[in-house]
């Protein structure tokens, strides 16, 4: 459950359809939002428990939140899988949990930075 968000940023844009399903806590969802607006295209059911995704062959940038430490996480992988420019907001999230993420992905080549 705790890459769960990661790994469906992942799923997002792989080649055909996953399913996840998250059994221990609620809510855990509240990132698939953020990545269908950067157009994944992500279904959950009526329970809320189980999420289909079907894999899209490019994400595009978009302004979305980190609403959680995970979700932040998955917003950075998607963003750097995406095409155009990502913004993401509420960014305390992802700084609390990954130290020095921006310089991390930048010494592997990724154009990454925190706006002042």
């Amino acid at each position: 459950t705790d890459m769960q968000a990661q790994i469906m940023a992942m799923l997002a844009s792989a080649e055909g359809e996953s399913t996840v399903t998250e059994t221990i806590f609620e809510n855990r969802f509240m990132h698939v939002r953020e990545l269908c607006r950067m157009g994944a295209d992500i279904r959950i059911d009526a329970k809320g428990t189980t999420a289909y995704v079907r894999g899209v062959p490019k994400l595009h940038g978009a302004d979305v939140r980190a609403t959680d430490l995970r979700a932040g996480g998955a917003m950075i992988i998607a963003a750097l899988a995406a095409e155009g420019r990502t913004e993401i907001s509420d960014i305390h999230h992802i700084e609390r949990g990954y130290e020095d993420i921006c310089e991390k992905f930048r010494s592997l080549g990724a154009k990454i930075y925190i706006k002042e």
